[in-house]
């Protein structure tokens, strides 16, 4: 695939599904991708990213932000206390909320900093222990305690188990938004970003799709 391509299949997925044109964003996942490969997506006109690593990410986006200036940056993967700080101040979403040490740690950032990037909560469908995310089962109550300390939660986020079917748990986060009002939802990527927004997705992280393959160092 490639940019254009991604945005086609984008398009024709909406349309099989019912859904507006443009209702879904693409998030363009930037992972160990070149700076070369960067620049031409940014060239193409694109301007939403996502970055798995807080220290990637800082080294890479403030030189392009000075030139292009509108870039909105999505934080993916997860995220350790002790750089929230730094996330808040360069990421204007961060998707992998998935903890009570984290939020509480988010909380006391934006209060402190008066910056509240859009936050997702990663919910870990599969329950699989090496993967972040609250486990669903506890997902309601988690909800419940981050906008009870005023975090700007909007949305969910998942990453299905590979071996498994991913629209079950695109279904099931799906779900979950719906019994907590919560109206976005961060699931779908290269491989099966199509299903997720037959099942509602409002964020795609498209990575090789986009770029073509990581040049893994």
């Amino acid at each position: 695939m490639s940019l254009e391509s991604t945005y086609a299949a984008i398009n024709a997925a909406e349309q099989r599904a019912g859904r507006p044109r443009n209702s879904v964003r693409l998030v363009a996942v930037s992972k160990l991708q070149t700076e070369k490969r960067v620049a031409a997506t940014l060239a193409s006109g694109h301007r939403l990213f996502g970055e798995n690593r807080v220290q990637e990410a800082m080294e890479r986006w403030p030189p392009f932000r000075e030139q292009h200036g509108d870039i909105s940056l999505h934080m993916v993967g997860p995220l350790q206390t002790n750089k929230v700080r730094q996330a808040l101040k360069l990421f204007d979403a961060i998707h992998s909320v998935d903890r009570v040490s984290l939020a509480d740690k988010l909380a006391r950032g934006i209060q402190s900093l008066g910056r509240a990037p859009e936050l997702f909560v990663q919910v870990n469908t599969g329950e699989e222990p090496q993967k972040s995310g609250v486990p669903p089962t506890e997902a309601d109550e988690f909800i419940r305690y981050c906008l009870g300390i005023d975090l700007p939660v909007t949305g969910l986020m998942v990453i299905p188990p590979a071996w498994e079917e991913p629209a079950l748990h695109f279904a099931l986060l799906r779900k979950i938004a719906l019994r907590n009002g919560l109206e976005n939802l961060s699931m779908g990527m290269s491989g099966d970003f199509e299903t997720a927004i037959a099942f509602g997705a409002t964020h795609v992280r498209v990575g090789s799709a986009v770029f073509g393959q990581r040049p893994y160092r």
